[in-house]
């Protein structure tokens, strides 16, 4: 009985695929026209719509051509274009999203006061994001996906479809903030700690929404602190980000901690982010059994840990400069960092002028005696100490600290030498048998050579 059962339930599921198959499964259009006329370019137009609810796509594109040649001033004609795209949105797969795409994007260029351009834009939007990847896998999709959802909010900021779209928008800032963690905890824990501080602050700074921003915060203080003691005032920074904004981390603790050991303030928490954070942790998706366990084996990126609330960044993530780049380099401070290049007329000042490399070393290595000279002091005649001598203390320890070098990426590790090999060729101790031989052919030689001298 038990198996009759599962193959009647077996057989009406495959007559379920082979009816929707063949287009008899009827899927109800979204923007039909419910005037009731009898004009010929509305009934192609209801023949085209009744095609698209029975999944004969093609029939439909068909139908719909014929009437835009036909009738080139229908009011229909706005309705009609729509549909063709909302046709190659059904049929789905990367061929007809990207024809879709592309018919969306014409309905907003000719017909951008309508209502249904918010809907084609975020129908664009929707096809980007049903294609994005995982975190450590290609971020085209995620990216487009980023700009057509900011694109709906920017141009269609009153739209109902806004809600959807800033939701949409934190849900692929998750994954693209997850990319660079992943990456800021491979140079943190490789040990290349300059790379691990820029992507990290990048990632805190700009995606502040992002689930993990607590334990990215507490990574860039540690690459910071094993950077040395110049960047002391970037790790104080990131501790104090979290006990501020994150108050509820698990991370809190051990921040207020680390600023109390360096002597720094420990800030009060901010009680709109504690607000903030309370609602996220008591509203935050939690996964299924059966979806963690396929999780690993699934094409989509897991989006439950993202903010349900905030507003979601308008700008894409930008590269910044690293801390550990010199401020000269960097164009900060008055200077420059701009390259400029011209072709000089004279060919004989290449050959009569002084080389500029051996200019720049001999202006460094004189400022280098300046700054040690003018450190050094000693005592007056009347037993005082010179001003210069109370002064030098610090002035080492700032020309030490300026000369140290910038912390690099590539950590070069000091190779082991190794013992040298022993000679395959082990002198052999001699045996007690053998030096009992060598004793007693010692005593015959002396012995021999006494009557010898005395013959002699």
């Amino acid at each position: 009985m038990f198996q009759n059962a599962i193959r009647y339930t077996a057989a009406l599921g495959a007559l379920a695929v082979l009816l929707s198959s063949c287009g008899l499964k009827r899927h109800k259009y979204d923007n039909p026209i419910t005037k009731d006329t009898q004009q010929p370019d509305k009934v192609l137009f209801d023949s085209a719509i009744n095609d698209i609810e029975h999944s004969r796509y093609e029939r439909a594109r068909l139908t719909l051509q014929t009437l835009m040649n036909t009738y080139d001033t229908s009011e229909y004609l706005a309705k009609a274009k729509l549909a063709v795209a909302d046709s190659w949105y059904r049929e789905g797969g990367a061929h007809g999203f990207a024809q879709a795409e592309a018919e969306y994007k014409d309905f907003i260029l000719f017909y951008p006061q309508m209502e249904e351009a918010a809907e084609a834009q975020e129908k664009i939007c929707k096809m980007q994001y049903e294609q994005m990847d995982k975190s450590d896998r290609d971020p085209a999709h995620t990216l487009r996906a980023e700009d057509e959802c900011r694109q709906l909010l920017v141009q269609f900021p009153n739209s109902k479809f806004a809600p959807e779209a800033q939701q949409l928008l934190r849900n692929i800032q998750e994954v693209l903030a997850d990319a660079e963690f992943k990456v800021g905890y491979f140079y943190e824990h490789k040990g290349s700690f300059p790379a691990a501080a820029n992507r990290l602050q990048a990632l805190t700074d700009q995606f502040p929404l992002y689930s993990q921003s607590d334990e990215a915060l507490w990574l860039l203080g540690q690459s910071y602190h094993s950077m040395g003691d110049r960047f002391e005032n970037q790790e104080a920074a990131a501790y104090t980000k979290i006990v501020k904004d994150y108050p509820l981390s698990a991370r809190a603790n051990d921040a207020k901690s680390k600023l109390e050991e360096m002597n720094r303030p420990v800030p009060e928490a901010d009680p709109v982010a504690y607000a903030r954070e309370k609602y996220e942790l008591e509203n935050r998706t939690h996964r299924s059994l059966i979806s963690r366990a396929w999780g690993p084996f699934a094409g989509h990126p897991d989006t439950s840990p993202s903010a349900k609330s905030g507003t979601p960044q308008m700008a894409g993530l930008r590269p910044t400069i690293p801390a550990s780049v010199p401020a000269a380099a960097a164009g900060q401070q008055g200077t420059s960092a701009e390259v400029s290049a011209q072709v000089e007329s004279n060919s004989n000042l290449i050959d009569k002028n002084p080389d500029a490399r051996a200019a720049a070393a001999n202006g460094t290595a004189a400022a280098n005696g300046t700054v040690a000279a003018s450190g050094t002091g000693g005592t007056n005649a009347t037993g005082g100490t010179d001003k210069a001598a109370s002064g030098s203390a610090s002035g080492d320890q700032a020309t030490a600290q300026a000369n140290q070098p910038l912390p690099s990426n590539h950590v070069v590790k000091q190779k082991k030498k190794k013992a040298p090999k022993k000679s395959a060729k082990k002198s052999k101790k001699p045996q007690p048998q053998d030096q009992q031989q060598q004793q007693q052919q010692q005593q015959s030689g002396q012995s021999g050579s006494a009557p010898a001298a005395q013959k002699q």
